[in-house]
C-alpha cells in the first residue's frame, strides 16, 4: 500500500507524553480507510522495538532540549514530495524549523500542523514557566508563526483547543482551523482477568473500587492537589477507597515531593508506569479515574477510562470536560484544593446504583465522541480524501 501521509514528531517515546500515543492510534485508524502512513521521529533506532508493524523512520536522537538534528532537513528535502499530506505533530522543537526550511521543496504536498494543545495560553501564563514562556515567545516570532500561517491548516483535537489557540500569541492567522478529534483504542481483552493480574502484582491494594490516577508525575497534572485533598478527606472518611498513582516521573524533584507528601501512607500506592495488561487491569479494577489537571489538551488516559466503563473525576481544565459532563460520564470541578476535595466527596457520596449508571454513561460518551473510527473519518475528510 502506497505511503500517503508523513507524520513528523519530535519523539515517539511513550514516556514523553500523549502525543506519541495519539500518533500511534491515528496511524492505525487511517489504515482502515486504506490510507497508509510513515512516521519520522528524532529518536535512536532502538525506538522501533516499541512500534513493530509501523513504518517508523528514526532519524537519530536530537541534541539539546530543542532536539536539533541536521539530518532531518536533508531527509525532508529529499523525500517530502513522495507524500500527498504531511502532518507536523507538536510545536516548539526542531521538527517545526525543519519542515519550514523544507517547504520550498514540497511542491504538490500539503502541510498541516497539529499542535496537540501546545498553543494553550496556560503554557505562557503559568507561574512556573516564566523562562519557557520567554523562550516560546522568541521561537514563535522566529519560526512557529511563520509555519502556522504558511501551512495548509491546523488540526485540533477538540473545539476548546481551537478556541484557546486564539488567546496566546499575536499574529496567529492560520489558513484553516479543522477540528478532527482524537480516537483511543478500546481494550477488548477479558477485563476481569486483567484486573486480577494487576491486583496480584500489587498485593498492597486492598480496596475494591479504588481511585486511579494514570499520567506523568508532573506539576501540570494537579497531583499535589489530589494527594492533599485525599489525605484531608481520609481523616474524616475511613471508608475512602485507596488511591493508586501510576505513571513515570517518580524520580523527578516533583515526584519526590509527592512521595514525601504521602509520607508512607498505606492508602496511597505508587506503581510506576503501567503498560499493557497491567495498565488495562488497573482501569478495569478501579471505581473511578481521577485527573485534576491544570491543563490537559485531550487526556488520552481519561478516554481510556471511559472506554472501560469507568467514571472520570476531572478538572474543568481537561479540554473534553464539556462532552463528559453533558453525557453524564463523570464529575467535573475546578483545579483547586477546594474543587478536588469536592470532587472526591461527591464521588464517595454517590450510591452504587448512581455509580454504575455513571459508568454506563462513560462508555456511551466514549462511543459517541472518542473512538478511533470516528477520529479517523474526521481526519480523512479534513485532508480531502475520497
Amino acid at each position: 500500500m502506497k505511503a500517503r501521509i508523513l507524520h513528523i514528531i519530535s519523539t515517539m517515546d511513550p514516556k514523553a507524553g500523549g502525543v506519541s500515543q495519539a500518533v500511534k492510534t491515528m496511524v492505525k485508524g487511517l489504515t482502515f480507510h486504506n490510507i497508509s502512513s510513515v512516521i519520522v521521529s528524532l529518536d535512536d533506532a532502538e525506538i522501533r522495538k516499541d512500534y513493530v508493524g509501523f513504518d517508523l523512520i528514526p532519524i537519530g536522537k536530537g541534541a539539546t532540549s530543542w532536539n536539533y538534528h541536521s539530518k532531518l532537513i536533508s531527509w525532508l528535502k529529499d523525500n517530502i514530495t513522495a507524500y500527498e499530506n504531511v502532518i507536523v505533530h507538536g510545536l516548539w522543537q526542531f521538527q517545526c524549523y525543519a519542515i519550514l526550511k523544507s517547504m520550498p521543496a514540497a511542491s504538490g504536498t500539503k502541510i498541516y500542523v497539529m499542535p496537540h494543545g501546545m498553543l494553550d495560553p496556560y503554557f505562557q501564563k503559568s507561574a512556573g514557566r516564566k523562562l519557557k514562556a520567554i523562550r516560546n515567545q522568541l521561537i514563535w516570532s522566529l519560526i512557529e508563526n511563520r509555519l502556522i500561517n504558511k501551512a495548509e491548516g491546523l488540526l485540533f483535537t477538540c473545539e476548546t483547543e481551537k478556541v484557546l489557540a486564539h488567546e496566546t500569541f499575536s499574529g496567529y492567522k492560520p489558513r484553516k482551523e479543522l477540528v478532527v478529534g482524537l480516537g483511543v483504542e478500546k481494550d477488548v481483552e477479558e477485563n476481569a482477568s486483567m484486573a486480577d493480574e494487576f491486583r496480584e502484582a500489587f498485593p498492597q491494594i486492598r480496596s475494591k473500587g479504588y481511585l486511579l490516577f494514570i499520567s506523568r508525575i508532573h506539576p501540570k497534572k494537579g497531583l499535589d492537589l489530589l494527594v492533599s485533598a485525599y489525605l484531608k478527606l481520609k481523616k474524616s472518611m475511613a471508608h475512602l477507597p485507596q488511591l493508586i498513582i501510576a505513571g513515570p516521573g517518580l524520580e523527578s524533584t516533583f515526584g519526590q515531593e509527592i512521595q514525601a507528601l504521602v509520607n508512607e501512607s498505606s492508602d496511597i500506592i505508587f506503581t510506576g508506569m503501567l503498560t499493557g495488561r497491567f495498565k488495562w487491569g488497573a482501569f478495569h479494577g478501579c471505581g473511578a479515574f481521577v485527573l485534576p489537571s491544570h491543563q490537559e489538551n485531550f487526556g488520552i488516559a481519561v478516554v481510556e477510562a471511559l472506554s472501560c466503563q469507568r467514571p472520570v473525576l476531572i478538572s474543568n481544565q481537561v479540554n473534553i470536560w464539556r462532552e463528559i459532563e453533558l453525557e453524564g460520564g463523570g464529575l467535573v470541578a475546578e483545579d483547586s484544593i477546594e474543587g478536588v476535595t469536592a470532587l472526591l466527596s461527591k464521588w464517595v457520596a454517590l450510591d452504587e446504583v448512581n455509580k454504575r449508571e455513571m459508568g454506563r454513561n462513560a462508555e456511551k460518551t466514549f462511543h459517541k465522541y472518542f473512538t478511533v473510527g470516528i477520529a479517523a473519518k474526521r481526519l480523512k475528510e479534513a485532508l480531502n480524501y475520497d
